[in-house]
């Protein structure tokens, strides 16, 4: 079996079957990660070598040295790919990629699936539904926008990987105390119309430009809400034949095929607007879905999809066919939420649906899977409502992202 090395880089604890799944292929794996995740839980015995990078600030690393890094790195070693475990890594990759010619996602493309300016502009062009938006380089640009599209709005980051640092604005001035107070950071941000409506994520893999796997959830606490207001978050799959599954599919593969993704895992995020039932597309990320929606996806569908990303990777590196599993028919649920004890007591959650607890500090998190959909929503709202009533910590928010 030919060996193959396949550098990793996350600033985030994640990628663990990822690394596991490389290694059974008979790949070398090289680990680049942030100096405060050295007594994480990594696949130690998956992992060939571990090399470790000081933030700057959080999931921010001086990219001139990784490149030099990496410079002394190649010296030594033949790197076949390098793979981005998180979003705020896809950029890392990008750079490296280029500079040294390394086959891949490069930096032009990237920019479709990190900068949500790029991301949206991409989508415009391609002819597919997006919210009003602006970019607010230009004071007169963005009062024509003021103008012309009625409030709320949201300020957002350009760049940021979950609902950290959006803000809802309801006038022109709160608008621009918010753009005068970023001050030299206002370039980083982009305005965009505030469309109220059920929010949707879309999980994929895709080989060789070809859509091989699909999954479509339903968010029943957003993201941004629970960002904001603190609270329980809820997921939950959609039938497959369902129409707002068959939507979303569509939907995303248009999104896919305009950006230029050739392979690997996506996380893309849709709207349905409440005034007009059309799906507008909200953002993308090359890269496994956070807030453990990776194991919601394989309570429904028997997919892993770290595992199956990495023998997607493994069989473009060493030109073999590709093909996966037929998913199940499940549906699931997730339920996350931020608690006072440090470890909930899961005997009171104990049911047939509760496929699995998730192990976080301080958090309460749980996975349910049942044949039948109702089921899904009942264990859900009832565990949402004892968490409220009795376990629920909510804290401000805070300005470092979460993954």
């Amino acid at each position: 079996m030919e060996e193959k090395t396949i550098v990793c880089i996350s600033c985030y604890y994640k990628g663990y079957d990822f690394m596991d799944e490389m290694k059974k292929l008979g790949n070398k794996v090289i680990l680049v990660t942030s100096e405060n995740l050295k007594e994480k839980n990594w696949p130690w015995h998956a992992i060939d070598e571990v090399f470790y990078m000081p933030e700057i600030k959080p999931s921010v690393w001086n990219l001139d040295h990784l490149i030099q890094g990496f410079s002394h790195l190649m010296q030594t070693r033949k790197v076949h790919a390098v793979i981005a475990l998180d979003d705020y890594d896809v950029e890392k990759a990008a750079l490296i990629r280029e500079t040294f010619r390394i086959p891949g996602m490069g930096q032009t493309t990237h920019r479709y699936f990190r900068d949500k300016l790029a991301m949206r502009q991409k989508a415009k062009d391609s002819g597919i539904n997006v919210p009003e938006f602006t970019a607010v380089f230009n004071n007169a640009e963005v009062n024509a926008f003021a103008d012309k599209v009625p409030a709320p709005w949201v300020l957002k980051p350009r760049s940021e990987a979950s609902a950290s640092g959006i803000k809802k604005l309801s006038s022109k001035d709160e608008l621009w105390e918010s753009l005068n107070n970023l001050g030299e950071e206002r370039h980083l941000f982009l305005l965009e119309s505030f469309k109220p409506g059920d929010v949707y994520h879309v999980d994929s893999l895709t080989f060789n430009k070809e859509i091989v796997f699909t999954s479509a959830s339903k968010y029943l606490a957003p993201p941004m809400q629970v960002s904001h207001e603190g609270g329980v978050f809820r997921t939950k799959t959609l039938g497959r034949y369902s129409d707002e599954f068959q939507a979303l599919e569509k939907a995303n593969e248009k999104v896919l095929s305009n950006f230029g993704l050739m392979n690997g895992a996506t996380h893309t995020e849709f709207i349905r607007s409440r005034e007009n039932g059309k799906y507008y597309f909200l953002e993308t990320s090359s890269r496994v879905g956070g807030a453990h929606i990776p194991d919601l996806v394989e309570a429904s569908s028997n997919i892993n999809i770290w595992r199956e990303w990495a023998r997607i990777e493994d069989a473009l590196l060493k030109g073999n066919d590709y093909n996966i599993s037929k998913p199940t028919g499940y549906y699931s649920g997730l339920i996350i939420a931020l608690i006072k004890d440090q470890t909930p007591d899961y005997r009171v959650f104990e049911c047939e649906e509760a496929v699995r607890f998730l192990p976080i500090d301080y958090h309460v998190g749980i996975i349910y899977k049942s044949k039948d959909a109702e089921v899904i929503q009942e264990r859900l709202d009832r565990s949402a409502e004892k968490i409220q009533a009795e376990m629920l910590n909510i804290l401000p928010p805070k300005n470092k992202p979460t993954s």
